[in-house]
């Protein structure tokens, strides 16, 4: 797939394509339906499939007082594009003065550039001055430069509205089973793992100290993660704590992952982290005993779990 990274008013003209526009965050379960749709229909028409979105997100341009947390860095939503099989990843900087465009200077510039001979959106698309441009606009655009549009509604399993925001609120809640659901595989913080304070060691649980990418977060507590080492076999079982350690005054918020029966030193080493299954909330313990007790039943429920679902068990790539 190739990537670009120009302005609007910068890029050079190629063309036709089947053009799927949005910011996409996250990359859920809709957002992949909907690329996948447009690139295999790219295919069945002998055209490629482009997509066009933006960075940074646009609400950290328009609102900042709003800006949502991330959850996918830009990278990683461009290797979801590729793995759908998307031609050209279009990545338009998005500024005050792109936010303030007309809908249709807008759409006249796509033509320009991409030649669409369909373009493949949500339901609930708008684009332009104040969100102004809809799916209505597409159509009235479409009908008059030969273009077809069409729209996916994005639903959950729940048959809500599936959406970034529904992911985030999820996960706020610590819900990583359904947010799973919404993304189609389980919410993943990737990252390099840094030296922490090594209280988990002294405790007899040492623990690799995730330095993570993403905005987003699961809510404060301890969960079940499968973290994937390239580099060291693998994956492996996790328990990993998101939190400020309450117990020992903590005010620094860490991601901290033991690994059970792994010994390796891990230090500068890549790891993704699956969250699979919450296994309770993060909790402030009168002693360093306590917290070591329940620490032992965690790794002896979360082993207990993990044995039971099995590695990646959770909802996979739709």
């Amino acid at each position: 797939m190739r990537v670009w990274r120009h302005a609007l008013e910068d890029a050079p003209a190629e063309g036709p394509f089947v053009v799927t526009l949005g910011t996409f965050d996250g990359v859920h379960a809709g957002h992949r339906r909907l690329l996948r749709q447009a690139a295999e229909r790219a295919r069945s028409i002998g055209q490629q499939a482009a997509v066009v979105t933006f960075d940074p997100h646009p609400t950290v341009v328009v609102a900042p007082q709003r800006r949502p947390r991330l959850l996918m860095t830009l990278e990683q939503r461009l290797e979801a594009f590729r793995s759908e099989g998307v031609d050209l990843a279009w990545v338009i900087p998005f500024s005050r003065t792109f936010s303030e465009l007309e809908p249709l200077a807008f759409l006249d510039r796509i033509q320009q550039v991409l030649s669409p001979v369909e373009l493949h959106v949500g339901r609930a698309f708008c684009f332009g001055r104040d969100r102004s441009g809809t799916v209505e606009t597409l159509e009235a655009w479409g009908a008059a430069h030969g273009c077809q549009v069409h729209t996916l509604a994005l639903r959950a399993p729940d048959g809500g509205r599936l959406s970034s925001t529904r992911v985030r609120e999820a996960l706020d809640q610590g819900n990583v089973e359904e947010a799973a659901s919404f993304l189609g595989h389980p919410y993943t913080l990737t990252g390099v793992v840094v030296e922490g304070d090594r209280r988990g060691r002294h405790l007899g649980f040492p623990t690799a100290n995730l330095a993570w990418e993403q905005e987003q977060l699961p809510g404060y507590g301890v969960y079940v993660t499968e973290a994937v080492l390239p580099n060291h076999g693998g994956s492996h079982l996790g328990l990993t704590n998101v939190g400020e350690k309450p117990t020992f005054e903590g005010q620094r918020l860490t991601v901290e992952t033991h690994l059970p029966g792994f010994v390796d030193d891990l230090y500068g080493a890549r790891m993704s982290l699956r969250f699979l299954h919450r296994l309770r909330g993060e909790v402030r313990f009168a002693t360093v005993d306590e917290l070591r007790a329940q620490i032992i039943v965690d790794v002896a429920t979360g082993t207990e779990w993990w044995k039971a679902q099995g590695p990646g068990q959770g909802p996979q790539e739709a």
